[in-house]
C-alpha cells in the first residue's frame, strides 16, 4: 500500500430535471454537514482508483498524432492567441499531454499538478520528451492543499474529467475558482448526473477495492458491451477503437479502465455546474456535451468554459449556499 500523499512536493522530491436525479451532493460551505467521512477521500490517494497507472500505460501511446489532437481539442474553447503568452494551470495533469498541448500552442508557463506520483512521473516524462525542460513545472499536490502560493492566480484553469474524483467536487470546483486570474478563463469537464449514477459509484468503489485479477474479467464484459452498443447503433466497433484517439488523443482501453476504475466519483447536470460557478462570479462561454445520456453504460463528460470576473459578493454567495446547498 502506497503510503498517503499530506505533503506536496515536485516529483525530484518525491453543469433541467437535475434535482431529481441521484448523486447531487448539496453539501452547504458553511460547515453545517458533517464531511469527516469524505476527508480521506479528499486526502489520501490510496482510496482513489489508480489512475496514475493508467495514465502511465497510457502514455507510452502518446505521439505526434495524439498530440495534435490533444491541441485541437483545447482549441475547441481556446485559439492559440488565447493561449499564447498565459500561465495554465493543469490541475489534474494525469499523462500530462494536454499540458504539452497548452506549451505547443505558446501558453507562457504551464503548472500542472496532480495528486498521484505516477501521474506527475508520467507528466514531467511526457513533457521532458516532447517539449524539451523550460517552461513547465510539475507538481504532486491536492486541489485542496495546492503546492502553490496563497495568492498564485493563473490566466488559463484547466481542469478536464478531475475534480468529480476529488472527494468533494463542489469544493474542489470551488478551489480551481479561486486560482483564475480576474479576466482569466476556467474550463472544467464534469461527469454528467444520470439516473444510473448510483449504481456506477458503487461499481467504482467495488472495482477500486477488488484485486487486479478480478478487475480483468469487469473490463473484458465492459468492453463487449460497449462494442455491443456501437455495433447495433449501426457502426464499425473496430473503427470506433481505432479512431478513438481522433477525441482529445485518447485511448479506447484506457478510458474504459478509467470509467470502470474511477472512484471517488461525483456528478452534476449542467445547470447545477453553470449556477454554481456564475454565483462565484463566472460567466458561462461555452459549453458541449451537456445533453445527459440515459447512462446504463456511463455517464459523458460535459466541458464548460467560463470566464472569470473581480470575486463575487461573498455575502450573497453564502446566504444562497445556506438556502440551496453548493450545488446552488
Amino acid at each position: 500500500m502506497r503510503p498517503a500523499v499530506y505533503a506536496y512536493q515536485s516529483v525530484q522530491e518525491q453543469r433541467e430535471n437535475a434535482d431529481t436525479l441521484p448523486c447531487a451532493v448539496t453539501t452547504p460551505l458553511d460547515g453545517s454537514t458533517d464531511m469527516s467521512s469524505n476527508e480521506s477521500l479528499k486526502e489520501d490517494v490510496n482510496t482513489h482508483f489508480e489512475f496514475g497507472e493508467n495514465w502511465a500505460a497510457y502514455s507510452a501511446s502518446i505521439d505526434q498524432r495524439r498530440i495534435l489532437e490533444a491541441e485541437a481539442a483545447l482549441q475547441q474553447f481556446l485559439s492559440a492567441s488565447d493561449i499564447a503568452g498565459r500561465t495554465f494551470l493543469d490541475l489534474g495533469s494525469g499523462s500530462g499531454i494536454h499540458s504539452l498541448a497548452a506549451l505547443n500552442l505558446g501558453a507562457k508557463t504551464v503548472t500542472a499538478v496532480d495528486i498521484d506520483p505516477h501521474s506527475v512521473a508520467t507528466t514531467r516524462r511526457t513533457l521532458e520528451e516532447h517539449a524539451g525542460s523550460n517552461g513547465y513545472e510539475c507538481l504532486l499536490g491536492n486541489v485542496f492543499d495546492l503546492p502553490l502560493d496563497e495568492d498564485a492566480k493563473f490566466d488559463i484553469v484547466y481542469s478536464w474529467g478531475v475534480l468529480h474524483h476529488t472527494g468533494d467536487m463542489w469544493s474542489a470546483i470551488e478551489k480551481a475558482i479561486e486560482r483564475v486570474r480576474p479576466g482569466g478563463k476556467l474550463i472544467i469537464a464534469i461527469y454528467l448526473k444520470t439516473r444510473f449514477c448510483g449504481f456506477w459509484k458503487a461499481e467504482k468503489k467495488l472495482f477500486t477495492r477488488a484485486p487486479k485479477v478480478l478487475r480483468w474479467p469487469i473490463v473484458g464484459i465492459y468492453c463487449a458491451l460497449s462494442l455491443l452498443r456501437v455495433l447495433f447503433s449501426g457502426k464499425n466497433p473496430i473503427k470506433h477503437m481505432t479512431e478513438y484517439s481522433n477525441y482529445r488523443g485518447m485511448s479506447w482501453i484506457h478510458d474504459c479502465i478509467d470509467w470502470l476504475g474511477g472512484y471517488p466519483y461525483e456528478s452534476a447536470s449542467a445547470a447545477e455546474i453553470t449556477r454554481f460557478v456564475e454565483n462565484r462570479g463566472g460567466k458561462l462561454e461555452k459549453s458541449i456535451g451537456t445533453t445527459p445520456s440515459i447512462g446504463l453504460l456511463g455517464a459523458g463528460c460535459a466541458e464548460y468554459l467560463f470566464r472569470c470576473r473581480d470575486a463575487p459578493d461573498l455575502s450573497q454567495r453564502n446566504e444562497f449556499t445556506k438556502t440551496h446547498g453548493t450545488h446552488g
